[in-house]
């Protein structure tokens, strides 16, 4: 096996080196690649981190495909984010409330469905665990693990969010 290091030119637009041909070994990117990464960029990545999680949460026990296919569907939806969030919020530092500052700021589009404040609140999850996951792993695992995966609690946080979305809306 060759075990030459071949480093990705910044032209090519590819942030991490390639430790060999046959075998990639992702690299955290460096600083200034880091900082030039916007909160939306950070938030895409991060939103398919947090999707292999949560999938891999739900391969056991083994069930048929449709099946883990809702299961994972409720828990990455918005909604399903927003409450995970919640449940975080105790354990985060005070720079990673930061990231999640800078990642709801950037949530700006407008949502087909559910209200502007649940998909802020996801979009900054998002965002908070693709910055995590460039920069610290460990830290984004430890995080991680502190999830509950219960079946439904998504479908409750979305009708408690409308909930206060529209009693709020009344004063």
């Amino acid at each position: 096996m060759n075990s030459d290091r071949i480093t990705a030119q910044r032209s090519s637009g590819s942030l991490f080196s390639v430790e060999s041909a046959e075998f990639a070994s992702f690299l955290p990117p460096t600083a200034v690649a880091l900082e030039q990464l916007s909160p939306a960029a950070l938030a895409y990545l991060g939103d398919a981190v947090y999707e292999l999680y949560v999938r891999s949460h739900y391969l056991i026990p083994p069930k048929r495909l449709q099946d883990y296919h809702a299961q994972v569907v409720r828990q990455v939806r918005a909604e399903g984010q927003a409450l995970q969030l919640r449940l975080l919020q105790p354990y985060l530092t005070s720079a990673e409330q930061e990231i999640l500052r800078r990642g709801r700021n950037a949530a700006s589009h407008k949502s087909k469905r559910g209200d502007p404040k649940t998909y802020q609140q996801a979009t900054s999850l998002e965002t908070l665990i693709g910055y995590l996951y460039l920069t610290n792993p460990q830290r984004l695992f430890q995080l991680l693990a502190h999830l509950e995966f219960v079946p439904g609690a998504a479908d409750r946080a979305s009708d408690d969010l409308k909930e206060t979305a529209s009693s709020s809306e009344s004063y």
